[in-house]
């Protein structure tokens, strides 16, 4: 029996792709596969992405059964975090002033350091290692990751072609230029930084079928089943929280929209809170991005277990991934329930651009998106976040979009929340004003998406608040079905400015 194995540690996002629907058995941190050692079980291992690096969730037991399995010739495919485990060091020191370096297991020879890029992806190939046998074209996945930096001497398997590198674009002539991919000399232990090079490149997985001589293949697909089944199972990853069936599952998604009048209003926080808690109610979550950074969606990811699907970045402009017309389509065709999207900066942000759309308004514009409006207070105050918020939400009425609720966020004195409410809805058509309080660790490493992020410590925390302090089911009310209408032409949108 053919069994290739998937690890299922705090950190990882083992529902984040397919991984070609081949894994039959979980792996988790003490390294045993049904009680017994991987090394001796299995045929292969896929280590998946996430913030295994960060998170130090990968502990002695399963270090020696990967170093055991990579000695044994056996194949081990490392993604995106699972890569920077099996290599020398990662320099996860974005925004320190010193490098903040921390070890691999250094069974591939390449070192990494901070680049950003989040794009779909084409690959050249460079035939060192059975896993690229007769895969002559390029192969197609995408790039979400902000320490994807790879230096070293280890043979080359990718080079990948982006669009955009740390936030800026980059020479349309310059052709393959992140190095994306390697092997160990012996090209058994393989680490790529591209997502979903299994599911959309069937060479690859008949190459790996043709390495550990599967024969059972009907038999590896029907168990990937019940391990798709166990990763539903559960909200996050060890937490023990069960997900519970749906009892009256609606016929089509409901969506809502997660706005802010700018950036570091904690969108994200909140967003990955909320897909947590709808996940625990047994509903199937769908988790959006506007724009192209699509790393935002990871923590909820990480826990409703959920893909990143190819239209998980809403375009706008010449950023992202797929238009709001055929992601609505195609979700609306789906199995998903809910669908959160999360804004980008201000949802103004980008509306004056002639390039249309170019911001979250006109997005949520195009099909009427239900949105709640949040601001983070801690900048400006709670007073300031309130007549902030109220003009915002005016114009976005105007606009025709639905504010179901405004909420201030980090608020540090219930007081002044208190106070500022009847102005919000004396000055407004909004009948919800909602708060979250100041997290009084959000200062910790761990927290930051753009520095430093531990999956299972922001996730839990964001769940917990949202918990704690909101109605789940209130906001599951606010959800509404939605059609794409149109997209709104650059006169239109001056006019309804003025």
């Amino acid at each position: 029996m053919t069994r290739i194995g998937l690890a299922y540690i705090s950190g990882a996002v083992p529902g984040f792709e397919d991984f070609g629907n081949l894994p039959t058995d979980i792996v988790k941190e003490n390294g045993l596969v049904d009680g017994l050692k991987a090394s001796e079980e299995l045929d292969a291992l896929i280590i998946p992405g996430g913030t295994l690096i960060e998170s130090n969730d990968i502990n002695m037991d399963l270090n020696t059964e990967i170093k055991r399995m990579a000695r044994d010739g056996k194949p081990i495919i490392g993604i995106c975090a699972g890569f920077q485990l099996l290599s020398n060091q990662i320099d996860i020191g974005r925004k320190s002033p010193v490098p903040i370096v921390k070890e691999g297991l250094g069974l591939i020879d390449v070192d990494f350091s901070p680049l950003i890029t989040s794009d779909r992806v084409k690959a050249k190939v460079f035939d060192n290692s059975f896993l690229v046998k007769n895969q002559t074209e390029d192969v197609d996945g995408f790039h979400t990751h902000t320490y994807g930096k790879v230096e070293g001497d280890a043979k080359p398997l990718f080079y990948s072609k982006v669009q955009r590198m740390n936030y800026g674009d980059v020479n349309k002539e310059a052709e393959y230029n992140i190095f994306s991919g390697a092997c160990n000399d012996d090209g058994n232990v393989i680490g790529t930084m591209i997502h979903g090079i299994l599911d959309e490149n069937p060479i690859l997985v008949e190459n790996l079928f043709e390495k550990i001589d599967a024969t059972d293949i009907d038999e590896i697909y029907n168990r990937n089943l019940k391990v798709k089944e166990f990763l539903q199972s559960e909200v996050g990853i060890n937490t023990n929280i069960n997900v519970p069936k749906l009892e009256n599952k609606p016929q089509k998604p409901k969506y809502l929209m997660i706005g802010s009048n700018g950036s570091d209003s904690g969108k994200t926080f909140i967003m990955t809170g909320l897909a947590g808690a709808i996940r625990k109610r047994g509903y199937k979550v769908a988790l959006l991005k506007v724009g192209p950074d699509v790393r935002d969606i990871i923590p909820g990811l990480y826990l409703t277990k959920g893909k990143m699907e190819d239209f998980a970045s809403v375009k706008i402009g010449h950023l992202g991934w797929a238009d709001i017309e055929s992601t609505i389509a195609k979700l609306n065709s789906s199995d998903y329930d809910i669908v959160l999207i999360e804004g980008v900066m201000s949802v103004f942000t980008g509306l004056l651009n002639e390039k249309v759309p170019f911001s979250a308004a006109e997005i949520a514009m195009s099909s009427k998106i239900p949105m709640i409006l949040a601001s983070g207070v801690n900048k400006g105050g709670i007073e300031s976040a309130a007549i902030d918020l109220v003009s915002h939400a005016n114009m976005l009425e105007k606009f025709g979009i639905p504010v179901e609720a405004i909420l201030l966020n980090k608020v540090y004195n219930d007081d002044i929340f208190n106070q500022v409410v009847p102005y919000i809805k004396n000055n407004t058509n909004v009948e919800k004003v909602l708060k979250l309080p100041k997290l009084k660790s959000a200062d910790m490493r761990g927290f930051i998406p753009e520095v430093e992020i531990r999956y299972e410590l922001f996730t839990s925390h964001a769940m917990d608040l949202i918990e704690n302090n909101l109605d789940v089911d209130e906001i599951i009310e606010m959800t509404r079905e939605v059609e794409f209408d149109k997209i709104y032409t650059f006169d239109e949108i001056k006019s309804k400015v003025i």
